[in-house]
């Protein structure tokens, strides 16, 4: 591997173990696009972030003034001292110009000892009970963690919940978010919120419409926008004073106020920010906060909203865990992009190289941060992300963890495949992951499908950070899975087991002209054959329970169960090849909350899943 001043990776090992030449062109598009190499720091007052690990102690050139995460400070003479608590504190030279920001790891993210639990995996906008408004919202999350508890499991992995521009049409994908710090105004329970009685008719009339959208399998975001929104405007003309409300946004502080104006310029000019009046186009300039000024109200109605957000996401984690799932970037028309525009490199897009089911590669149209800028602002957007994704959760999936260590980039309006590696400092990236799980007491997992360089997961692991073992994948049984993973049969992008042992996965790729993969459908499904013992014409039922059979002897601190498993669903979350022929992200489960918690598919897997032992130093948030 040759690596330029850049970060730029020139070289690179594919899927298939073959090393790979990346194109001179790719290079110095990439170099254009990140404008500089990082300057080297001469000395350590020149360095803009010092990670170290709890403990550790080392010499200063000189005296400084060390000011703490609290607010205190202490003199620091000629070495710094080693019983510093864990967080962000500031190293302030003699001359007192440039702090640098001083991160103290505890090294590993919270992991209790002996840990073996099992849980749901869910899609919260499929998960709908006869009292949704066409979507699952936080008030159906809470009903199925609070099931799930009363079935032994102990947490519930959730699609990403995070916020989408507040305009038509409403963007159906998770992992292509405006802001990955503030939640969807779509996931609230209506009903619930404080006024709603008071609405009386109108209330009524809005509901009766929205519970008659769950009569159509497809989720109709943008007719379940209008309806919510509708009904929150009626609440926010009636809204009294909260005290409680008044402080959220204290503590929430300039970023919940920015994201909220961008929601109220998004109304005004439309969902890309690149498209509106120039005057707006910078988060800080003085004519966005003239505009706030001007348009306080609806600005302060956005922060009400996460406010709300807030509140029914934590009563629905009181039941049980909620493993939050982290999208590796945001969308580059979105609020995050917006604020944070200095940081990223806006005609690049992040993706994945050709590997074995993806021949042309991928480009999923999210901007990456620009390592040397993004350490340069203290990691502060890498630490907002982490904290408010965290938020109620005692758990964390993120997606594509080798982006902790290197970034597919492909240039703008060029293909997936010709793009390179650009490599990020992951030791620093692990350290502020790791503050932030001990503080949440959260469970870390790192999705590591695909293609891993060496000694990457080995680093994730001395970080406490699971590994994500797949049935489809693993070539071991999973009696032989390592036990710091998360062990699975499948994601939401994969075929479902059911989909799998029908056919029917295969059946509606071939009906979408997608020119399925058969051999690996047929590898799959071989795959639950010998797992399970199972005939070829086994049914379905049977297949799935049989499989659980097996994955729960993993020795995995976590073992997963689909929504989707429990109530024998045939189609996949998405399909990344099918573009707009297939409803990617936007179909509920085949039955309603109501349903599933009286079936005897769950039942039947939970009690298989019970039966993995558990050690009493289980006292994670888990419990």
């Amino acid at each position: 591997m040759s690596t330029d001043l850049w970060g730029i990776d020139a070289t690179y090992e594919d899927a298939a173990g073959t090393t790979q030449t990346v194109s001179e062109q790719a290079i110095a598009r990439i170099r254009t696009s990140i404008r500089r190499p990082p300057r080297p720091a001469r000395s350590l007052y020149e360095e803009c972030v010092k990670v170290i690990h709890q403990g550790q102690s080392f010499p200063l050139p000189t005296a400084a003034e060390l000011q703490l995460e609290d607010g205190t400070t202490r003199p620091i003479h000629d070495r710094l001292p080693s019983d510093l608590p864990i967080g962000y504190h500031q190293l302030i030279p003699p001359d007192r110009s440039y702090p640098v920001r001083l991160i103290v790891s505890p090294g590993r993210c919270h992991l209790p000892p002996g840990l073996r639990i099992w849980g749901w995996s869910a899609q919260v906008y499929a998960a709908r009970s006869r009292q949704s408004w066409g979507i699952g919202d936080l008030a159906d999350l809470r009903r199925l963690a609070q099931w799930s508890k009363d079935l032994g499991a102990r947490m519930v992995l959730i699609n990403p919940l995070l916020a989408a521009s507040p305009v038509l049409p409403q963007e159906a994908s998770p992992y292509s978010p405006s802001s990955r710090r503030y939640l969807n105004p779509l996931y609230l329970r209506i009903e619930d919120l404080p006024g709603a009685a008071r609405l009386g008719h109108d209330l009524q009339r809005l509901a009766t419409l929205g519970r008659a959208l769950n009569e159509d399998r497809h989720i109709d975001r943008d007719r379940v926008f209008l309806l919510k929104q509708e009904a929150l405007q009626l609440l926010w003309s009636h809204c009294e004073e909260d005290p409680a409300f008044e402080q959220f946004c204290i503590v929430e502080g300039r970023p919940l106020h920015q994201f909220a104006v961008f929601c109220a310029l998004a109304e005004a000019y439309g969902s890309s920010w690149r498209q509106w009046p120039s005057a707006y186009r910078h988060a800080d300039s003085r004519d966005v906060e003239q505009f706030a000024h001007a348009h306080a109200d609806r600005v302060k109605f956005h922060a009400w909203l996460q406010w709300l957000l807030d509140q029914q996401l934590a009563q629905a984690s009181k039941s049980v865990s909620l493993m939050q799932d982290l999208p590796v970037g945001f969308s580059p028309d979105g609020a995050d992009s917006w604020v944070w525009q200095d940081l990223i490199a806006a005609d690049m897009r992040i993706g994945a190289p050709p590997d074995l089911y993806n021949t042309e590669g991928q480009d999923w149209g999210l901007p990456p941060f620009i390592p040397y800028r993004l350490q340069e602002a203290g990691y502060e957007p890498f630490i907002q992300t982490i904290r408010a994704v965290l938020r109620h959760a005692g758990g964390l999936r993120i997606d594509h963890v080798m982006g902790l260590f290197r970034l597919w980039w492909v240039p703008q309006e060029q293909k997936a495949k010709d793009g390179a590696y650009v490599r990020y400092h992951a030791e620093d990236l692990l350290a502020i992951i790791a503050i932030e799980s001990q503080r949440a007491g959260a469970i870390v997992v790192g999705e590591d499908l695909g293609t891993v360089e060496p000694g990457v997961r080995e680093q994730l692991a001395d970080h406490n950070v699971l590994s994500y073992r797949l049935l489809w994948f693993e070539d071991t049984p999973p009696s032989q899975y390592p036990e710091k993973a998360l062990a699975a049969i499948t994601t939401h992008d994969l075929p479902t087991l059911a989909g799998v042992w029908t056919g029917r996965d295969l059946e509606m790729q071939r009906h979408l002209g997608l020119n399925p993969d058969t051999s690996a459908n047929e590898k799959f499904r071989e795959k639950i054959r010998q797992t399970s013992n199972l005939d070829a014409d086994a049914d379905v039922a049977l297949a799935i329970t049989s499989t659980f059979e097996q994955l729960a002897q993993a020795p995995s601190a976590i073992v997963m169960a689909s929504m989707e498993a429990a109530t024998v669903t045939h189609e996949r979350p998405n399909m990344p090849t099918a573009g707009g022929k297939y409803p990617n992200w936007s179909l509920a489960l085949p039955l309603p909350l109501e349903d599933i918690e009286s079936s005897e598919i769950p039942r039947r897997l939970a009690t298989i899943l019970n039966g993995r032992s558990e050690t009493k130093e289980n006292t994670s948030r888990a419990d």
